[in-house]
């Protein structure tokens, strides 16, 4: 892990960004919830923690016991521990019925909306992605779902399927604790290095950017025994591994990874949509192709071929960015082949404190980028490789002339412009029609509340449903859908809200059809919980039959933790 470090003249430190490889897929693709799965775990982890420390002298042991930040000590000031007293004081707040509500109500209550850090800079913790390829969160290791053994290394299958190879996480089978372990594991690492960094960034702040057409890139490789030869890189395509998935996320039929020749009723399936000619299957040999994307144009390209490149200078800090998923071993060439050009220059400018750094999936999407071979084994990463086995030596050769560029000073083409694709974008996402509830019944009502005269403990979860609309209407950017708030001397306090990571937001319809939903609010009480009398809070937006969105809230019976 790479970590800058931000420090204000007059607020001191006020953010920082950091490096690291490894898929945001703790997460399966059987979650339906949003989520910014461990990446955003860390990210809000780190945040939290430093609000609690602020500037001064601080230590990773300041974590409560479930390894978060003890963040509510700081909002909570008086602790009530009398458990009779508190349940007479729940007992005299009732659900509150929904009523309207404004847009900003839903910012002004959330836990670190923008209007409750007005008087000083929020702290921003960016948990970057950079070549993380071929890398997994889930450690464990693959195996096989029916049978619990270790799935077939080579192809990543359980007796020749690939549905049944899952990876599993630190936390298995809770892929929500898988996200949390990995996510505080990145927090801890970026903590460890905040505290230690004394290394200053010095000398100019510079970049370049180009855009490169790379369906027809001439690229020069050095040739075995001295000399050089110069080939291509090829229209993109997607290789039959590709449908294989990973065992991130497994494909599905009979795909495998691994498979370097395709079958006939596949390569049958695919002439329906474009029969890829000699040349491009020459040019993407070993590759067998399934979808021949970077030549198959209607309604629009289904693959990038302008694709923009860049790299970054802040003193002896250099950022690569890539428009891809780059893997360990292409990442550590394509740096290695740019350090060498920035400290062989000659000018002293870099020395061997030069940091290189990738910053991934940058400015635009286009699958994988392996080596040379990684792509002769063609696993899913290599059949995700668009423009052919000498992808990887194209980005390296770009990459040094724009590095040769930066140090020397001197400009560079700005190359094709990319289609401009907005207003020709299809979209299959039906819009909102009507959001409706029962007769008699208000926007924010809660539908099923927390049992009257409730006590719960640290580690208990607790539930409250709500009759609500369809998320869409409002985003709520900068707010919040769901919020626990707590009693301090008669006054409401937010602590909890959709951001944290202990608090789920689930939205759910009855029919498809049906204009009536409802969302349910769980909240796992943290380990670092004090006592208190809680509240659970729904904000909304509801479509009209006119299409006016009106704003909602309402919130459940109040309830004692002990």
């Amino acid at each position: 892990m790479t970590l800058l470090k931000f420090v204000d003249d007059q607020w001191g430190p006020v953010g920082s960004f950091n490096w690291f490889a490894t898929h945001g897929t703790s997460m399966s693709r059987t979650n339906s919830l949003i989520s910014g799965d461990n990446k955003g775990a860390a990210a809000r982890f780190m945040e939290d923690w430093f609000e609690q420390n602020g500037i001064k002298s601080s230590y990773i042991n300041d974590l409560g016991t479930d390894g978060i930040p003890r963040r509510v000590s700081n909002i909570i000031t008086n602790v009530h521990d009398n458990r009779h007293e508190l349940l007479e004081l729940a007992a005299s707040f009732q659900s509150s019925p929904g009523r309207p509500a404004t847009r900003t109500l839903s910012v002004a209550r959330r836990v670190r909306g923008p209007l409750r850090q007005a008087d000083k800079p929020g702290f921003v913790s960016a948990f970057c992605q950079t070549n993380c390829g071929d890398v997994s969160p889930n450690v464990l290791g693959a195996f096989c779902i029916d049978t619990g053994l270790p799935c077939d290394f080579n192809h990543s299958t359980c007796g020749g399927k690939n549905e049944l190879c899952y990876g599993r996480g630190p936390g298995y089978p809770d892929e929500f604790e898988s996200t949390h372990i990995i996510g505080e594991r990145q927090f801890r690492k970026a903590v460890d290095l905040f505290n230690k960094a004394s290394e200053q960034l010095k000398g100019k702040v510079d970049y370049r950017h180009t855009y490169l057409d790379f369906s027809q890139l001439e690229v020069t490789l050095p040739k075995e025994g001295g000399g050089s030869e110069v080939v291509k890189t090829c229209p993109a395509a997607m290789g039959f591994a590709f449908a294989a998935g990973t065992t991130d996320g497994p494909g599905a039929f009979d795909f495998k990874q691994g498979d370097d020749k395709g079958n006939p009723f596949w390569r049958l399936v695919r002439n329906l949509l474009k029969t890829p000619d000699k040349k491009q299957v020459d040019c993407q040999h070993p590759k067998p192709i399934l979808l021949d994307t970077g030549e198959m144009k209607q309604p629009y390209d289904w693959a990038p071929s302008i694709l923009p490149i860049q790299i970054l200078r802040i003193g002896q800090l250099v950022i690569l960015s890539v428009p891809g998923e780059f893997t360990t071993m292409s990442g550590r060439r394509l740096r290695d082949a740019v350090k060498t050009v920035l400290t062989s220059s000659g000018n002293g400018e870099f020395g061997s404190n030069i940091h290189v750094v990738i910053a991934g999936l940058t400015n635009t999407y286009s699958q994988y980028v392996t080596t040379l071979e990684e792509y002769q084994v063609q696993r899913y990463e290599g059949a995700s490789t668009l423009y052919g086995p000498n992808t990887l030596g194209a980005y390296i050769q770009e990459f040094q002339k724009l590095a040769g560029a930066l140090i020397k000073g001197q400009p560079v083409e700005p190359g094709p412009q990319p289609p401009d694709l907005l207003n020709k974008q299809i979209s299959l996402l039906t819009p909102v029609v009507l959001d409706s509830t029962p007769a008699g019944i208000n926007f924010g009502d809660v539908s099923s509340d927390v049992p009257a005269n409730s006590t719960f403990k640290r580690g208990n979860t607790v539930t409250a449903v709500f009759w609500s609309a369809c998320p869409r209407n409002d985003l709520m950017t900068e707010g919040t859908f769901a919020l626990v708030e707590i009693l301090q001397e008669d006054t409401w306090i937010p602590i909890y809200d959709d951001d944290d990571f202990c608090l789920r937001f689930k939205w759910s319809r009855p029919s498809k059809l049906s204009p009536r939903s409802q969302a349910t609010i769980e909240w796992t009480i943290p380990p670092s919980t004090p006592p208190g009398v809680y509240r659970v809070r729904h904000f909304g937006a509801a479509k009209g039959l006119l299409g006016s969105i009106r704003h909602f809230t309402g919130s459940s019976s109040a309830f004692v933790v002990a």
